[in-house]
């Protein structure tokens, strides 16, 4: 081997871990105060302070943005992609696999932002036919169950990341693969008391 051409090599291999570093970089994020804010609501509220779940809309929908967090352990424990709403019903939405638009409005196809119960299991007409019915506890999320907007899965949404290329969207449900809502729904069948589910930008 020539030394050009051992040169080149290791420059690219740093080249290649620098890039790594970066996206790992990027893609981590600090959601201390997140967690922080969730666990004294869901002690103030009587809700589950084993665990609670955390959706960042302000990731990429081929990334990982469902996140169940663990407040014993400290840690994320499990996480994947999830779907967010078209906002399409009453004007038009160009960008809606890019960038989240939030309403609460009946019918708009948006997905809201906010801090949810995690209500009771039903059945679905979607993905592994098991649904939670969301209970939105504020202004911008309160009509969830007039809109049903529900905890489900979805065959169409992948159970790993798929970025650059985008999830599939909803009509304002965070749907997940089918694979995922097995372990949530296995999860919140042994949990006596209602789970947090907040939805962030």
């Amino acid at each position: 081997m020539t030394v050009k051409l051992y040169l080149l090599l290791l420059l690219s291999v740093f080249s290649c871990s620098g890039n790594k570093k970066e996206e790992a970089k990027e893609a981590e994020k600090d959601y201390t105060a997140t967690h922080t804010e969730a666990l004294k609501f869901c002690k103030e509220k009587g809700f589950c302070e084993d665990y609670y779940f955390l959706v960042d809309m302000s990731i990429h929908s081929g990334k990982n943005r469902f996140f169940v967090y663990s407040f014993k352990d400290t840690i994320v424990t499990d996480k994947n992609i999830v779907t967010h709403g078209s906002c399409d019903k009453f004007e038009e939405n160009p960008y809606k696999y890019q960038t989240v638009k939030f309403s609460n409005t009946p019918d708009s196809h948006c997905s809201s932002k906010g801090k949810y119960k995690v209500g009771n299991r039903d059945y679905s007409s979607w993905g592994i036919n098991v649904k939670y019915w969301l209970h939105g506890l504020e202004e911008t999320n309160n009509n969830a169950v007039e809109r049903i907007v529900v905890l489900h899965s979805w065959d169409a949404v992948p159970n790993r990341e798929i970025y650059p290329q985008y999830s599939p969207l909803s009509w304002g449900c965070p749907a997940v693969s089918d694979k995922f809502m097995k372990k949530l729904d296995e999860k919140l069948q042994k949990t006596s008391k209602p789970v947090l589910l907040w939805i962030i930008e």
